[in-house]
């Protein structure tokens, strides 16, 4: 999982804890809320019709002749004045609730109770609502806080993403351009990638320094390899003019004999291995050119031509059918060697009268060489190590392990992607794709 994303679930399931726990809580204190709100409205009231509050105005309370307000015929609200006894105390407004009967129905509503003196006189004021109305305050405040909760979940999320994104960008840049774009260490580049982070700073420089260690290491490699190939194959060389020259020794011993012919043998596969190494080395290090133009149709004619003794001994059904001649620029010698490779494998693990079908498609952009034989095939174990050196895939065949190891150097060479799909006792399938 990216680190983007983890640093989004983090924020994502912290902010959505406190927007509970913010929810909850206002839940909870929900009803007082409501009440006060509620009762400010009574209290507002209140005060409006004392303000305005006149000689016809107490005349009509006191008749009952408006005792609700424009919503009387709800029953929402009423408005109660009373004449009360003479000598009164000053009082603040009081609010409760309590049961009504107003015209027969009976409500609970929150009154508020407010004794005031008018023109020496005094008077008891009553100002009632219903808890309907409570209850649609309560239902708009839950309203509004979801709406709120939820855009504000929103809003944040989009900003730490977005902030998140921009943070960890010179990150991904490092790791695309310092690490997963880099095939080749001497062509490496040094140049810091710019940020204002010191963690990314010193995870790029850190980088930098890796791959210096890695270029001088990569160029001893290449010095090496080509000072130990020089240095092997010459005393080889001479080992096996000795040996040959011993061999024309006249009445030399038949034990002798038979003894020289196993170390010029054992001389012989030595050389291959070598050789083998030495040009998987060359590979790896980009020492050939790309410059040909390449028909895989005449490659694998070619190849047919130079093994069909070999598949003629051993009655294989050999059969190519390439719906088209697909060209590409590359190194000729190198894919040549990648062909035979894997077809002198289909021959050498390939059962009598077996057969070896060389089939072609395109699909995504991709042009697909499949190579296919019936012989005895690898475990699912071998397939997955068939690129490693001198792993083989049949043990109880002669060769070093090198076959496929080459093949696939070549093939990264060329940006080949290589498959290869094989069951024990069933055959191999390789499949070569080239980018149209």
């Amino acid at each position: 999982m990216k680190l983007q994303v983890k640093f989004s679930l983090y924020n994502a399931v912290t902010k959505v804890a406190i927007i509970l726990l913010l929810g909850a809580i206002i839940l909870f204190s929900l009803d007082r809320l409501a009440y006060n709100q509620l009762d400010n409205r009574l209290i507002k009231k209140k005060n409006k019709i004392i303000k305005h509050l006149n000689d016809n105005e107490i005349d009509s309370l006191l008749n009952k002749e408006q005792s609700f307000t424009d919503y009387n015929i709800l029953k929402e609200e009423f408005i109660v004045l009373t004449v009360l006894p003479d000598n009164q105390k000053d009082s603040t407004a009081k609010v409760f609730t309590e049961k009504r009967e107003i015209e027969g129905d009976i409500e609970v509503y929150r009154i508020l109770n407010y004794k005031f003196s008018y023109h020496k006189n005094w008077y008891n004021l009553e100002i009632g609502e219903t808890m309907t109305a409570l209850q649609s305050i309560k239902n708009s405040i839950r309203f509004y806080m979801l709406i709120v909760l939820v855009a504000a979940l929103l809003i944040t999320l989009i900003a730490d993403y977005t902030f998140s994104n921009f943070l960890l960008k010179p990150f991904y840049r490092i790791i695309d351009k310092k690490i997963n774009l880099v095939n080749d260490p001497s062509h490496y580049n040094y140049q810091n990638i710019p940020t204002s982070t010191s963690d990314f700073k010193i995870l790029d420089n850190s980088i930098n320094s890796l791959m210096r260690k890695i270029n001088t290491l990569f160029a001893l490699e290449k010095q090496f390899i080509a000072n130990v190939s020089h240095e092997l194959l010459t005393p080889i060389s001479i080992l096996s003019t000795r040996f040959e020259n011993m061999l024309s020794t006249p009445d030399i011993p038949e034990e002798h004999e038979n003894k020289i012919y196993a170390s010029l043998k054992t001389l012989n596969r030595l050389k291959l291995i070598i050789n083998s190494l030495l040009l998987i080395s060359k590979v790896e290090n980009n020492q050939y050119l790309k410059t040909e133009e390449i028909s895989l149709k005449q490659e694998i004619d070619d190849i047919y031509e130079d093994l069909e003794d070999r598949i003629a001994d051993k009655n294989i059904s050999y059969s190519a059918h390439l719906s088209k001649d697909f060209h590409f620029t590359g190194n000729k010698a190198l894919i040549h060697t990648l062909l035979i490779n894997i077809i002198n494998n289909a021959i050498k693990y390939n059962v009598d009268h077996g057969t070896i079908t060389i089939t072609d498609k395109t699909e995504s952009e991709k042009y697909i060489l499949t190579i296919s034989d019936t012989g005895t095939g690898m475990s699912k174990e071998l397939v997955e190590n068939a690129f490693d050196r001198f792993k083989r895939g049949n043990s109880e065949e002669n060769g070093f392990g090198l076959g496929l190891a080459i093949v696939q150097s070549i093939a990264r060479f060329h940006k080949i992607d290589v498959n290869i799909k094989s069951e024990e006792q069933k055959g191999t399938s390789i499949s070569l794709s080239f980018l149209i």
